[in-house]
């Protein structure tokens, strides 16, 4: 009983500090807005310009070959941005070796980055020297794996036979 009292209390403090975390996020004037036309997977999407923009700081299990939590992964950033307006933001780097734009993406005031972890379905992965918000998406991964969301969720990745450690770095 006492231990589910920390855990609750654990992920109570946690959860306030993700939302604190993302409440102090200085508005950056290194944005754009735009429009997502198509979701490659959970933490890949096409623009209407043509451009691929990849999620900076995260990792997501990937489609193609399928992992587990993939297609889950793809379906939440579908939901999340698929048709709709997206601000762009840039961190230091510009593109990645496959010529995709880094950004963090974010859809009114949620950084679709930190959503994607918060649900379990990406973990926090820092890409040098593009860090800008690893903070906050530890916190957020940490949060995830308390609350046992998504890829954290040991039942539900036994039921569908996956493995529960998270993707390779």
């Amino acid at each position: 009983m006492l231990v589910k009292i920390k855990h609750i209390y654990l992920s109570a403090i946690l959860s306030l500090l993700v939302l604190s975390l993302g409440a102090c996020l200085p508005a950056s004037t290194d944005t754009d807005t735009i429009s997502v036309t198509i979701v490659i997977d959970g933490d890949t999407v096409v623009i209407s310009t043509g451009e691929k923009i990849r999620y900076i700081g995260i990792d997501t299990p990937e489609v193609f070959p399928e992992e587990p939590f993939g297609q889950e992964a793809t379906r939440a950033n579908r939901e999340l941005v698929l048709g709709k307006a997206v601000r762009l933001e840039k961190d230091v780097s510009e593109t990645d070796n496959y010529d995709r734009l880094l950004r963090y993406v974010w859809v009114d005031d949620i950084m679709v980055n930190v959503e994607m972890v918060r649900r379990g379905l990406a973990v926090a992965k820092s890409y040098p020297p593009d860090t800008k918000y690893q903070e906050l998406l530890k916190a957020a991964e940490a949060e995830a794996k308390l609350a046992g969301r998504g890829m954290w969720a040991q039942d539900t990745a036994q039921k569908e036979g996956a493995d529960v450690t998270p993707p390779p770095e």
